[in-house]
């Protein structure tokens, strides 16, 4: 099976599970990950709430309705990061031809790993067991010769939630050269990738419903109505053409973090105790993947939904927290807040290897003996405790000194 050197990995309810894990009382129970206030969104839904209809990126309110007897359980994504670090390291045990997509899944190429571990469809069968072993949890894993369709084959080996309960999931399915046409074109056409809630209106408005519909609409059509990059990608992929190869410098590109709020901030000072936090989960991040980086980001969104992004460039790549919280800081200090903030988010890009460390969030020079220790002794306590076990103080309000 060499020619079906792709695999996509995809964790089951992910974050769900691993609140399971933390607190067994919740198996069994309809369980939604998410904020449960009226502008709370589902993270996550268990199989159970998913056969009453709950889906991810829901208004809470609209899966309260749907579900009231759901468990909500607030985001920890500092746990979920822990997990899906340990699950990664199983997938590099297998092949350094990876690609994270989520916390919650990922592509492999396995081509060079046929001869340590076998054919593919074994391989798949050996990650599942072995991240079961590993961290407790179930993963689905597609099997195909490209990244759309086994991202599609992971999707069909995923347990399966009705009105009239929920159906275990295979586990792994093969989509072998032979099937691949009936099996990619059985799909609905929203399961592309590219198609969104303005394409799909169109092509519905064409008489399209699934990818062998479109399959058969002329690409000059599809052009003529999507335009030419568009049209001549859902061409490419609705007749199987996917050439893209797993990029095992993905992640490498950027490392962010970000939160809605359950109401909006007005303060200043609040939001920057809000920066120095999402600033401590990417500098933790990005040391944890040996990375340090130039450009940092800030993006806020309003109650408007309107967004704003400000970014730096500095001459040398940083990794620590009041490098990244400081500048950070600066930028908020660019915009205007008295309309209020309803998200905040901190990346870090043009990653590479840590330079040196020179910024504070006092403005004081750093050195080995300062922030570089401390941020080493801050990832060993994480390491053995988890990342909650030690947490950043935010700063005091700065004020006017009038002498």
């Amino acid at each position: 099976m060499a020619e079906l050197s792709i695999l996509h990995v995809d964790m089951d309810a992910f974050y769900v599970e691993v609140e399971r894990q933390d607190d067994p009382s919740l198996v069994g129970k309809p369980v939604i990950v998410g904020g449960d206030s009226e502008r709370g969104v589902v993270a996550s839904a268990s199989y159970e709430a998913r056969s009453r209809g709950v889906r991810s990126a829901m208004s809470s309110v609209v899966a309260k309705n749907l579900c009231p007897d759901a468990v909500f359980v607030r985001s920890n994504f500092s746990r979920y990061q822990e997990i899906s670090q340990q699950v990664r390291q199983i997938l590099y045990a297998v092949t350094p031809q990876l690609e994270p997509i989520a916390l919650d899944e990922a592509f492999l190429d396995v081509s060079g790993a046929h001869r340590l571990f076998g054919g593919s469809e074994e391989i798949a069968w050996q990650i599942r067991s072995d991240v079961y072993e590993g961290v407790g949890l179930d993963c689905s894993v597609g099997v195909a010769s490209s990244k759309l369709l086994a991202k599609l084959a992971s999707v069909a080996a995923k347990p399966k939630a009705s009105p009239d309960g929920v159906k275990p999931g295979v586990g792994v399915f093969v989509v072998h050269p032979d099937l691949a046409t009936n099996f990619l074109e059985a799909h609905p056409v929203e399961a592309l990738w590219g198609v969104g809630t303005a394409t799909l209106k169109k092509l519905k408005a064409l008489g399209i419903s699934s990818v062998g519909d479109l399959a058969s609409v002329p690409k000059e059509l599809l052009i003529e109505e999507l335009g030419t990059s568009h049209g001549n990608h859902l061409s490419k992929l609705s007749h199987g053409i996917d050439l893209r190869e797993v990029d095992s410098e993905r992640e490498r590109k950027s490392i962010s973090h970000e939160e809605t709020f359950a109401s909006d901030i007005y303060e200043r000072a609040a939001l920057t105790s809000q920066i120095v936090r999402l600033s401590d989960a990417v500098s933790a991040r990005a040391r944890e993947q040996g990375l340090a980086g130039r450009t940092i980001h800030l993006k806020m969104r309003r109650p408007d939904m309107s967004y704003v992004t400000r970014s730096v460039t500095l001459e040398e790549a940083v990794d620590t927290l009041p490098e990244i919280a400081g500048k950070a800081t600066e930028l908020l200090g660019e915009l205007d807040v008295e309309q209020g903030v309803r998200l905040l988010g901190v990346g870090l890009s043009r990653l590479g290897l840590p330079g040196p460390q020179q910024l504070t969030l006092a403005g004081v020079e750093d050195n080995d003996s300062g922030w570089g220790k401390l941020s080493a002794a801050m990832d060993g306590i994480r390491q053995r405790y988890g990342h909650s076990a030690i947490r950043p103080g935010f700063p005091k309000p700065q004020t006017e000194d009038n002498g």
